[in-house]
C-alpha cells in the first residue's frame, strides 16, 4: 500500500446518481477503513485536533480503528461530537483537521472524515449508543432549535447531568440538517433522525411544533417553567434576496424554501402533497454550499442547470468536493457573471434573466477581489425557475419578544465566542443565530462553547 495515497472512497456513478435522491458517497467497508487509519502517523503533538472546532481525540479514535477497535473509536469521539454521523458526511474537512494533517505535506492528508462517517454507522448499526450521565444534578436548561448548535449544547449538557428541554418550531428535529442538506448528501431517517435519537438516549427532551417568540417568551421559559438557563441556537433561516426588478415573480424561490420542500416536506417524491416547480431550465444565484445543493436537486428533479456566480472558479465558497461533484452531474457554470434583473411573462412568471458578465478588481477589505461590472456585456438567459442563494440571516422573532437581548445590525445576536454569553442573565447564544449563516461544525463548536459556559454559570450560582 502507498502511504501516500489515501484508500479511495466508492461512489455512485455520476449519470446514475444524477437520477436519484440516494446518498452519493457510499464510504468505507471495515478493510478500507482499518488501510486508511494505518495511514494515520498518531502524531504526539496532533495538528489535526487544531483544526477541529469541537475537538475530537482524532489520533486516539484512529488509533483503535487501526487496530479495528470500532467500539473504543466510537466511545472516544462520543467524548466530543454529538452528531459524528454528521460531521464524516458535512464538516469541510479539507480546510480543518485534515488541511492540518501532517502527512498531508507529501501526499494526501489521511481520510479523517470518511473515518468518523465509518466508525459512525458502524456504531449504529451494531446498536452503540452514548454513555449517559449517571444521575441528574438538579438543574433545568432550555435549548432552543434542535439543529446542530442545539443538539451538541443539549448533548453535552446532559452528560453533565443536567435536565434538558429543547424547544424545535418545526415538526420534525434536525435543524438544518433535516431541512437544509439534501437527502443525496445527508440522509435523513438513517443518519439524522438516528443522530437525534442519541441525544435522546442522553436524557434530553425534545418538544416540536414551539415556536419561541411566538407559543412562549423566553421570559416565560425562566419565570413560569423553572428554566435556570436558555441557549438561543434557532439558527438562521431569514433568506436574503439580490433586490433586482423581477425578483416577486412566479417561479423565482430562495433556497431556504426550494430545500426545505424538498428536504422536509418530500416535494421529490410523487406521493407528497408538497408539489414543487422545479422547472425545465433553472438558474440558481450563488457560489457556496447551499447554492449547489439547490442545483443539484434541480438536478434531479430532470432540469437543465445554470450555476449564476459573480466571481471565478478560484473564488466559490462551496467545497471542492461540493463543486467537483456537481460538475460530474452535468451543471453549468456561469462564472463572473450577474443577475440585474428578473424577466416576466405576462402571467407574472418568470421567464429568464438579464445578465452582466464581470471581471475581478483590486482585493476588498477582507481580501477577496471584487467583481467589477463590464459594461455593455450583458445578455439574455431563459429559465423558468429561479433560485436565490445568497445566505441568510437569523430571524428576528426571538430578539424582539426578549427584554434585555442585544443584537447586532445584521439582527444577529451578540454573544461572547468563549462561552455563549449574551446581554441577558442566564441567557447563551450560538450558531449561525450569531454569525448569519455558517458551517455545521462552527454551529456545533459554539453549542459546545455555551454548554460549558452554562455549566459554569450555575455550578458558581
Amino acid at each position: 500500500m502507498d502511504v501516500l495515497t489515501r484508500v479511495p472512497v466508492r461512489e455512485q456513478e455520476p449519470a446514475v446518481r444524477a437520477a436519484n435522491f440516494e446518498e452519493v458517497c457510499l464510504g468505507y467497508n471495515e478493510e478500507e477503513a482499518m488501510a486508511e487509519a494505518a495511514r494515520c502517523l498518531n502524531c504526539k503533538n496532533a495538528q489535526c485536533m487544531k483544526g477541529c472546532p469541537v475537538s475530537i481525540n482524532i489520533p486516539g479514535f484512529i488509533a483503535e480503528v487501526k487496530e479495528g477497535n470500532f467500539e473504543a473509536a466510537y466511545h472516544v469521539i462520543s467524548e466530543s461530537s454529538a452528531l459524528p454521523a454528521v460531521c464524516g458526511r458535512v464538516c469541510p474537512q479539507e480546510t480543518q483537521c485534515e488541511g492540518k494533517c501532517i502527512r498531508g505535506i507529501k501526499g494526501e492528508p489521511v481520510a479523517i472524515g470518511k473515518l468518523e462517517r465509518f466508525v459512525a454507522d458502524w456504531a449504529r448499526e451494531h446498536g452503540i449508543k452514548p454513555k449517559k450521565a449517571e444521575k441528574l444534578n438538579g438543574h433545568k436548561v432550555a435549548v432552543i432549535g434542535s439543529g446542530p448548535a442545539g443538539l451538541t449544547c443539549a448533548g453535552d449538557l446532559a452528560k453533565l447531568g443536567y435536565d434538558v428541554t429543547i424547544f424545535e418550531a418545526l415538526h420534525q428535529a434536525g435543524g438544518v440538517l433535516v431541512y437544509g442538506i439534501p437527502e443525496f448528501r445527508l440522509p435523513k431517517q438513517k443518519v439524522v433522525a438516528a443522530e437525534v435519537e442519541n441525544v435522546k438516549a442522553l436524557g434530553v427532551k425534545i418538544e416540536t411544533n414551539v415556536v419561541i417568540g411566538k407559543s412562549v417568551t423566553i421570559d416565560e421559559l425562566m419565570d413560569n417553567e423553572g428554566f435556570e438557563a436558555v441557549f438561543i441556537g434557532s439558527g438562521a433561516g431569514l433568506p436574503r434576496f439580490m433586490g433586482i426588478p423581477g425578483e416577486q415573480a412566479m417561479g423565482v424561490f430562495s433556497a431556504n424554501e426550494f430545500l426545505t420542500r424538498n428536504n422536509l416536506m418530500k416535494a421529490f417524491l410523487d406521493n407528497y402533497d408538497t408539489p414543487i416547480k422545479a422547472g425545465k431550465k433553472v438558474i440558481v444565484v450563488g457560489g457556496g454550499n447551499v447554492a449547489m445543493d439547490a442545483a443539484r436537486t434541480a438536478r434531479r428533479l430532470d432540469a437543465e442547470v445554470h450555476i449564476v456566480y459573480r466571481r471565478g472558479e478560484e473564488e466559490l465558497p462551496a467545497r471542492k468536493e461540493e463543486v467537483h461533484h456537481a460538475k460530474e452531474e452535468g451543471i453549468i457554470f456561469d462564472l463572473l457573471q450577474n443577475p440585474t434583473e428578473l424577466l416576466v411573462d405576462e402571467n407574472g412568471c418568470v421567464k429568464g434573466a438579464k445578465v452582466i458578465k464581470m471581471e475581478l478588481g483590486e482585493p476588498d477589505a477582507s481580501g477577496r477581489r471584487s467583481p467589477v461590472e463590464i459594461p455593455g456585456s450583458e445578455y439574455e438567459i431563459e429559465a423558468d425557475t429561479v433560485i436565490m442563494s445568497l445566505g441568510t440571516s437569523p430571524n428576528p422573532l426571538i430578539s424582539s419578544t426578549t427584554k434585555g437581548l442585544d443584537i447586532n445590525r445584521r439582527k444577529c445576536i451578540i454573544a461572547q465566542e468563549e462561552t455563549g454569553a449574551t446581554s441577558k442573565e442566564g441567557v447563551y447564544a450560538g450558531g449561525d443565530a450569531v454569525t448569519g449563516a455558517a458551517t455545521v461544525i462552527l454551529a456545533m463548536g459554539a453549542g459546545k462553547a455555551a454548554a460549558k459556559g452554562i455549566h459554569e454559570y450555575l455550578s458558581n450560582k
